[in-house]
């Protein structure tokens, strides 16, 4: 039988309950959520998980101490005794429950294909897809790796504020790992296909065609060379260069830093951080995009943040407790993993703006670079911007043409950095899946943008040639 959620009458009587100890704000989070995952390796699907949760959490505000708790249940009783233990009081007279009205939220996730509806060898007939594509490619490829997972997240929050809001989250993915070997040599590729929405995405030239672009990775970079080390222009290609805005300036520009003054962004609202066609957002109504939803984890409906406007540093992103704090307006990037945790400043599809170049104009206007066309893991410290990062799959640009793979390479530097040494942007914004950690919490987002160069950054490798 499916979860209606909670009476908006049975919500506003737990807020009230919570609020008796004296607390400023209350907020009750109810989420239901279905999952679906399955992963081929070796050629063989053997590993099918699906699993299904429901429960609640209830928060407690006043000035910025937080109290915090959850249970595994939705039914009233359970939740009465978690509001009660929160307000560490005993309620004297009776509760008068709080009057709740539904938030509307702007258009709904279209979802034309429920995945639900699709048979679990359907979707293990993607996995094989995935795998016969990228193996016929050559008998260099020695592994294949593909995941499969869906989930609908249906959450309902009610506030103190006296708004309850209802959000239907559908995503899928697919994930594809190829790993390619000669001579001992060992070259890895990655990529996935992925949105907020229904099966509809998973197009048979779809999944052969990402099949095709991972292989083809893994086996381009056998044939590359050590990367070269020192000072130099770096081109980024869009989609997966999106990682380095999110990681090196996107976390400095969430508000519990800010509030913390924890940030190399604190204080600098207003001022010129980039170029003047430099544009960058924070879109959490992106239509599709990984990290889009209706509202964030609080309730607030999602839009789209301009962080960076004209080179102007002109917003951070805030849930409502810190907006609170710090006078700002709350953004909708207030997230949570699950019932389970307390909410945070986070990031939703992180991008910037497109520029009015072509990627090929701007490589052919550039003598010699390193070109990052996917990055790897990294460090980042928020409080400074000071970043690492390795580069998966990279080439050299020599005399404006794209040439010799090479391996081995990572990008130092810092945010600030980096936005002042963009000089050109080009207009193939793409915007990639991913996953960002924070707090010991895992939010979906999407990183991106467009083709875009940086005058000069430090370039770490093993060759100096």
């Amino acid at each position: 039988m499916e979860y209606l959620g909670p009476a908006p009458e049975m919500a506003g009587d737990i807020l009230a309950r919570a609020l008796k100890g004296g607390g400023e704000a209350a907020d009750l989070f109810v989420e239901e959520r279905r999952s679906l995952s399955l992963r081929l390796e070796d050629g063989r699907v053997d590993n099918v998980v699906s699993g299904s949760d429901l429960g609640a959490s209830v928060r407690v505000t006043r000035g910025l101490s937080t109290v915090f708790g959850y249970v595994d249940a939705v039914d009233e009783p359970a939740l009465r005794r978690l509001a009660k233990e929160l307000s560490r009081t005993r309620p004297r007279g009776p509760v008068v429950a709080l009057s709740l009205e539904e938030r509307t939220l702007g258009p709904r996730q279209t979802v034309v294909m429920d995945p639900v509806l699709v048979d679990a060898a359907g979707k293990a007939d993607l996995l094989h897809l995935a795998d016969e594509t990228a193996r016929a490619l050559s008998p260099e490829i020695r592994q294949v790796a593909a995941g499969y997972g869906e989930s609908r997240q249906r959450v309902w929050i009610a506030g103190s504020d006296g708004w309850m809001t209802v959000d239907d989250r559908t995503r899928v993915s697919l994930a594809i790992t190829v790993m390619a070997e000669r001579d001992g040599l060992i070259q890895t590729g990655r990529d996935g296909l992925a949105h907020c929405g229904g099966f509809e995405i998973f197009e048979e030239t779809a999944v052969k065609r990402l099949a095709t672009v991972v292989g083809e990775k893994a086996l381009i970079m056998l044939d590359s060379r050590p990367a070269p080390a020192g000072r130099m222009t770096v081109v980024l290609a869009n989609g997966f260069g999106g990682v380095l805005f999110h990681e090196a300036c996107g976390h400095g520009l969430e508000a519990d830093y800010i509030l913390k003054k924890s940030s190399v962004w604190e204080g600098r609202l207003g001022r010129r951080v980039a170029a003047d066609f430099v544009f960058a957002y924070d879109d959490g109504a992106g239509a599709g995009m990984w990290g889009s939803a209706g509202c964030d984890d609080e309730g607030t409906p999602s839009r789209r943040t301009m962080v960076i406007e004209a080179g102007v540093l002109t917003g951070y992103l805030t849930d409502t407790l810190r907006a609170r704090h710090l006078d700002l307006r709350p953004t909708g990037n207030g997230r949570r993993q699950d019932y389970r945790y307390l909410p945070y400043p986070r990031m939703t599809n992180t991008y910037f703006g497109p520029g009015r170049q072509t990627p090929e104009e701007i490589i052919a206007d550039t003598p010699r670079a390193l070109y990052a066309k996917s990055l790897s893991g990294g460090e980042v410290n928020p409080a400074t911007g000071d970043f690492v990062f390795g580069v998966a799959e990279g080439y050299l640009i020599e005399n404006g043409r794209v040439t010799t793979p090479v391996r081995g390479a990572t990008l130092i530097g810092s945010g600030p950095e980096v936005l002042k040494g963009i000089d050109a942007v080009a207009d193939d914004l793409e915007v990639k899946p991913g996953t960002c950690g924070k707090e010991g919490q895992a939010v979906p987002v999407g990183t991106g943008q467009p083709t875009l160069r940086i005058r000069e950054l430090t370039v770490g490798g093993t060759s100096l040639a």
